[in-house]
């Protein structure tokens, strides 16, 4: 029994070193297998590869490859500079709804040149359809005393011009503009009256002017303003002139606008010039207010207004009953345009740069290889007939 017991002990032990001996030979196989799945792994990650690199003796310098790098280079520099410019600046959205304000008043800002007509009787009228009409308007409006070639004389208040010169001063529209179709009745002036009269003559035989500018405040209706003779009596300004053909109404709008202004804004009638010769009429200008709210990116918040004008010239002849004037007839548009600012979004900004610099990058790769073909072809042929 005991030496069936060692034979087993021996044939167990036999058999243990054998397997353990074959598994120390299953070890670098394994260990290479692994290896050759790595190599193969990097192969594989290699061969996506996209930008593989050539050996430094293998590449070939030029100086057509020279050229064209420098001009691809200035051309990718200034896209760039043109992308990050358009990137920093700002673009604007606009947005119309209805218009909400009520009660507010409607700065109106006027600066006006009349070349022929004097200040002393120059006027700011205002009418609109709440039923208030003011004549001879002196808050917040100046004028410039100019002479015949446009050079300022003096300032003084509106308010200056007409009420302490005559002694009569009729607010009743209709018969400052009527009057002269009525019969004369007995008028007399005193020397205040006599005085600003000689004046005015003066001044129009020496080719005074007038600039007029200011800001009026009117309520937020439709109505208009208008600059005229209409403040003086109609005997006076009939004893100026000699009659309503003769006042002459040339003027140049440097600035007419209902608000402050925004970046981008254009008032239509900045720049305007209307002169008459040898004759007289009535400016009318149709103006459509569009209330407007600029929201910079800051968010701060500009109220303001921009508007569109059609305009109608009248000229006068001996049958009208109407003195000649300059008016400005505005409506307001019940919808309000709000403007954003806006920043532009910076993953559009590397997109548009990515396809400008690579499209650039390929395209000068294309050039420097159809160049060097070219003078490849262009030089080879004359080698070969010189070696031969």
């Amino acid at each position: 029994m005991r030496k069936r017991y060692i034979a087993v002990g021996v044939y167990c032990q036999r058999k243990s070193r054998y397997s353990y001996s074959k598994k120390s030979s299953y070890l670098p196989d394994l260990r290479k297998l692994i290896k050759r799945r790595k190599m193969g792994l990097k192969q594989t990650i290699r061969s996506l590869d996209a930008f593989p690199r050539t050996e430094e003796h293998l590449l070939q310098k030029t100086q057509s490859g020279a050229l064209v790098s420098v001009v691809g280079l200035v051309i990718m520099a200034t896209l760039f500079i043109h992308e990050l410019t358009y990137y920093l600046t700002t673009y604007t959205v606009h947005e119309m709804s209805v218009d909400l304000k009520r009660g507010e008043t409607l700065p109106i800002h006027i600066n006006m040149t009349f070349p022929s007509l004097p200040c002393d009787v120059a006027s700011i009228d205002a009418i609109d359809l709440s039923g208030k009409h003011e004549v001879d308007l002196d808050t917040n409006i100046w004028k410039l005393r100019l002479n015949s070639h446009g050079h300022i004389i003096g300032t003084k208040y509106l308010s200056d011009l007409v009420e302490n010169k005559h002694t009569t001063r009729n607010h009743d529209d209709k018969e400052h503009h009527d009057g002269s179709a009525k019969k004369p009745h007995k008028f007399s002036f005193d020397k205040d009256a006599e005085n600003m009269i000689n004046k005015v003559k003066k001044a129009l035989e020496n080719g005074e002017g007038c600039r007029v500018y200011g800001v009026l405040d009117v309520q937020r209706v439709a109505g208009n303003f208008h600059i005229s003779v209409h403040a003086l009596n109609i005997y006076v300004a009939q004893m100026i002139f000699g009659g309503a053909k003769h006042v002459n109404v040339s003027h140049m709008i440097h600035d007419l606008s209902f608000g402050p202004k925004y970046p981008g804004l254009h008032n239509p009638l900045d720049d305007t010039v209307r002169i008459l010769h040898d004759t007289s009429g009535t400016f009318k200008y149709y103006i459509k207010i569009v209330p407007t709210e600029y929201r910079y990116i800051s968010k701060e918040v500009l109220p303001t207004n921009q508007f569109s004008v059609s305009e109608y010239f009248s000229p006068m002849n001996e049958f009208d009953r109407t003195w000649p004037a300059v008016y400005f007839l505005y409506d307001l548009s019940p919808i309000t345009v709000t403007i954003k600012e806006e920043c532009r979004s910076f993953l559009h900004f590397i997109t548009r740069l990515s396809a400008v610099l690579g499209g650039t990058f390929a395209l000068t790769g294309m050039l420097d290889r159809w160049m060097y073909r070219l003078i490849k072809a262009l030089t080879t042929p004359s080698a070969r007939g010189a070696y031969r």
